[in-house]
């Protein structure tokens, strides 16, 4: 047992932070969920100002994590596993929301398939990330493995439909440079969402190797 293991022994414990993370988990799940109704018909409108209002509640709990960490003495987990967790998730919302605002800016009608399977892969990771971050309080270090093993599947999927759907663009003859580049940036910003996934997974993975 380690230095830091007595002290977690001899001294009340601040569970907080499992609560933070979990409701990040949450919120994360609702982005993917609110950027995929995008490939149901809602306009790009609805879904920025959909996406942007859930990135701002994790925001706030991303500072009220900061504002812990100064506070508590006493932490679960070491306290840098804790920032490098909720930075990884807190990533995630961030680029689901640099999405949503690409739709608009570049002027998205309507997504493209490839677009939908992303969106929606990223629906199943998050849900994924979201279940397995209550596994952090109860200890159970083998689910937070099995978690990672299943979003790194996922990801290579993820990956397969980018490169196909990049590659469809670039060998269509009649597609419009425009309309090339606009797909091109919203592959790009879904891959990235779907690409700090596997680095949670990491996260998850190193976190049971360290106290498992």
């Amino acid at each position: 047992m380690g230095l830091q293991d007595v002290i977690r022994w001899i001294l009340p414990r601040e569970d907080v932070f499992y609560t933070l993370i979990e409701q990040q988990g949450v919120l994360l799940e609702e982005a993917a969920k609110a950027l995929a109704e995008f490939g149901k018909g809602d306009s790009a409108e609805r879904i920025r100002e959909l996406v942007q209002d859930i990135e701002h509640k994790a925001d706030a709990i991303v500072y009220d994590t900061e504002e812990q960490l100064a506070r508590v003495f006493v932490t679960p987990i070491d306290r840098e596993d804790i920032q490098l967790l909720c930075a990884s998730i807190d990533d995630i919302v961030d680029l689901i929301n640099l999405t949503a605002r690409t739709f608009v800016l570049f002027g998205v009608p309507k997504p493209t398939p490839p677009m939908v399977a992303l969106m929606e892969l990223l629906v199943v990771m998050a849900g994924v990330i979201r279940e397995a971050l209550p596994a952090l309080r109860r200890h159970d270090y083998a689910a937070l493995i099995a978690a990672g093993r299943v979003i790194k599947d996922h990801e290579k999927k993820g990956d397969q439909v980018f490169r196909n759907a990049v590659g469809a663009l670039f060998h269509d003859p009649d597609i419009d440079a425009k309309v090339l580049l606009r797909d091109k940036e919203v592959l790009e910003d879904l891959e990235s969402a779907i690409d700090r996934c596997e680095t949670v997974a990491e996260r998850l993975k190193n976190l049971a190797v360290k106290h498992g």
